[in-house]
């Protein structure tokens, strides 16, 4: 128990928010390279092109109609509360393909799913999105990115 603790905890990305940016030891960071050459060049071509998709892009399990688990039912209702314009998100099912499963994670260097993108760029897990969620700062950001419906 004690050893998945430490490997989970050298999985956790520097591309988090800066107020959720814990400090690494040395110790225990492996090197990007090592995850890029993990990813083939047509996994990431692949995942690049689906970030690119809409401007709020959501890797889950399960379809947004029916999530497979708990945290990507979560995600899109953090989603659904906050707004976000049907028109400008897109979601993808990674129990649809192992490939874009095991992928994802290492494209964004971060070990779970679900994981959200806004404009290209990651934002973060289930646990991410709901510290975010409760905090305010989730609103700021899609307010930022005009992804939310618009009011009349």
């Amino acid at each position: 128990m004690f050893s998945r603790t430490i490997v989970a905890s050298a999985f956790r990305p520097l591309s988090r928010p800066a107020s959720f940016v814990q400090p690494r030891t040395a110790a225990f960071q492996l090197p990007s390279a090592l995850h890029a050459r993990l990813l083939s060049t047509e996994t990431k071509a692949a995942i690049d092109k689906a970030v690119a998709t809409a401007p709020v892009v959501l890797f889950m399990k399960g379809t947004p109609e029916t999530p497979q688990c708990g945290f990507s039912r979560a995600s899109i209702q953090i989603l659904g509360l906050q707004g976000v314009d049907p028109k400008k998100f897109v979601a993808f099912n990674v129990l649809e393909d192992l490939e874009l499963r095991q992928g994802i994670k290492e494209y964004s260097d971060w070990p779970t799913i679900p994981q959200l993108y806004l404009n290209k760029e990651f934002v973060g897990g289930c646990d991410i999105l709901m510290s975010m969620h409760q905090n305010g700062e989730l609103a700021k950001l899609l307010e930022e990115k005009s992804v939310l419906v618009a009011a009349d």
